[in-house]
């Protein structure tokens, strides 16, 4: 039908055209029905893509359409962080409020606009604007796994062995004031949480001892820490330099105090684990892993994870993996360890080429000496939880049992989350609790439960990052809360009366984190395998696994 009215439009204009400049056929082809014809196709086109813009499942809060190519972002480059990039739909036909379709009709698949037969054996998903699940619509019988049926035990299953968490209050004094977002009431609020929740009393609440000098220096040059010192002691006459006293990380007082804190807690976290008085042990403050040896960035000013597995290697530990599933690449802590075998870093995150730090990609596997030690799964704005577990499983499990480490160290910022403020990633708490079960299965089974996991990024300081690292704490606990699980009454309340805002009422998103698994193939047709399979093919060959599914 489009194409009819194209066509009924430009010839309508050569005749126009003909009449009036009184040419020749031939001349009126060449000059007057190619050019006009042209013109109504683009025009055409550029309405038909104004009107798919319409519906509503092609938005989503201030993102740009889903239509947008997911090959833009490799054209433009780095990308301001608060622009908001597309969701692009992975192994996905899009069918919204279409759930009842049977084989032989018809929905539109928004990776190209064009209709798609329902096949038979195919199934489609209602993928309203609030429920989009990109990677899950579509599917073929028996193609989605749920969470227990690929760890092979049930979510709730016990976890024998002690778990402690390292926290005091004081730990909230690392505070770049009130304008900043990492602010440290999201902390406040998850223990606040945990403990209403009944979480904290399978826990073993541990002080957080200061860590010295000599400790941060393991990783940190003594000019960074004499930088940090003396920023702390007079904030409003210190000159930028070492990456402080930027917008991203404004300079506070007593801020090394604060920041050698929050690496003593780690460290303690990393003994407990080390020591055996804990199999699992949480730093819920900790997981700053973008700090630099030599200066502070992205809201870091020390690296609290890598002392921490420097700690491990100087005590005799042979091998730590070290897994990273905040958005933004764990940079600082691949730098420290680039060149050293004994540690394998695993970061997932939203690609650089559209978020800071801009780097992480799989090329970036490891310095001379430690080839396939550093391992990256730069993953697409938009993707989702089914997008994201089918890349976590693709890579995590067979490198970390491949290289069976003495210890697991996780990772767990909550700013993947489809609500945080500054990225593009769009799970859910469901798909982030998912990955948490996942590892703690995969502590069990390389590191014989050995596993120290922190906090990390989560701006969504109210509506996510509670909810997310209660849930990190009750897996760490091994007593993993019920999804369903109301929030307390008194805990909203608190919200309300100190922030003015209404708290989430229960401890799910509503989603069932399900994903399709590699070992069914890939599409190179997609922007997500694309990536998983780089990754694959850059590292896996190195640690002797097939890249092939």
């Amino acid at each position: 039908m489009v194409a009819f009215y194209h066509g009924l439009t430009g010839f309508a204009c050569a005749w126009l055209y003909r009449r009036t400049m009184r040419t020749s056929t031939r001349d009126t082809i060449m000059q007057g029905v190619l050019p006009v014809l042209g013109g109504a196709i683009l025009l055409g086109v550029v309405l038909r893509y104004a009107w798919q813009l319409r519906r509503p499942e092609c938005f989503r809060g201030d993102t740009l359409p889903n239509r947008v190519s997911s090959e833009l972002v490799p054209l433009v480059g780095a990308v301001a962080p608060g622009l908001r990039l597309p969701d692009p739909v992975e192994n996905t036909v899009v069918a919204p409020d279409l759930s009842n379709l049977q084989p032989g009709a018809t929905a539109v698949d928004l990776r190209t606009g064009g209709e798609v037969n329902l096949e038979p054996g195919q199934r489609y998903v209602d993928e309203s604007a609030a429920e989009r699940r990109p990677g899950s619509a579509r599917t073929t019988t028996g193609s989605v796994r749920s969470m227990a049926e690929v760890s092979g035990v049930s979510a709730t299953s016990p976890c024998v062995g002690p778990a402690s968490v390292v926290f005091d209050p004081s730990l909230t004094e690392y505070d770049f004031g009130s304008s900043h977002p990492m602010a440290p009431v999201r902390v406040d609020l998850t223990m606040r949480l945990a403990e209403a929740l009944g979480v904290l009393d399978g826990l073993t609440t541990v002080a957080a001892p200061m860590a010295d000098d000599d400790l941060v220096a393991t990783v940190h040059d003594r000019e960074l820490i004499d930088a940090v010192r003396r920023a702390g002691e007079d904030p409003l006459g210190f000159v930028p330099a070492y990456g402080l006293g930027t917008d991203d990380n404004p300079v506070f007082h007593d801020m090394h105090r604060a920041a050698a804190h929050v690496v003593g807690a780690t460290v303690e976290a990393f003994r407990q684990v080390r020591t055996g008085e804990s199999l699992h042990s949480v730093s819920i403050c900790g997981g700053l892993h973008h700090a630099m040896p030599d200066r502070a960035s992205g809201f870091c000013i020390y690296n609290d994870v890598a002392v921490g597995i420097r700690s491990l290697l100087d005590a005799g530990v042979g091998r730590v993996a070290y897994v990273d599933v905040d958005v933004h690449h764990g940079d600082g802590v691949e730098r420290v360890f680039y060149d050293d075998p004994r540690v394998l870093t695993i970061s997932l995150h939203e690609t650089g080429q559209a978020l800071f730090p801009g780097t992480g990609f799989p090329a970036d596997s490891g310095g001379p000496g430690a080839e396939g030690s550093a391992v990256n799964v730069a993953l697409p704005p938009g993707t989702s939880d089914a997008g994201w577990l089918r890349a976590f499983h693709a890579v995590v499990p067979p490198l970390v049992r491949e290289f069976a480490p003495d210890v697991l160290v996780t990772q767990h910022g909550c700013d993947s989350h489809r609500d945080d403020p500054l990225a593009d990633l769009m799970l859910s708490v469901d798909g982030q609790r998912a990955s948490y079960l996942a590892l703690h299965e995969l502590a069990h089974e390389v590191a014989g439960g050995r596993w120290v996991a922190t906090g990390g990024g989560g701006y969504a300081l109210v509506d996510v990052v509670p909810r997310a690292w209660t849930h990190l704490l009750a897996t760490v606990a091994g007593r993993p809360l019920d999804p369903a699980t109301e929030t307390p009454q008194a805990w909203r309340a608190h919200v309300r009366d100190r922030l003015g805002r209404t708290a989430p009422a229960v401890m799910t998103d509503g989603r069932e984190p399900a994903y399709r698994d590699w070992s069914e193939g890939y599409d190179p047709g997609t922007w997500l395998d694309r990536s998983v399979q780089a990754t694959r093919e850059e590292v896996f060959w190195r640690h002797g696994l097939d890249p092939l599914p």
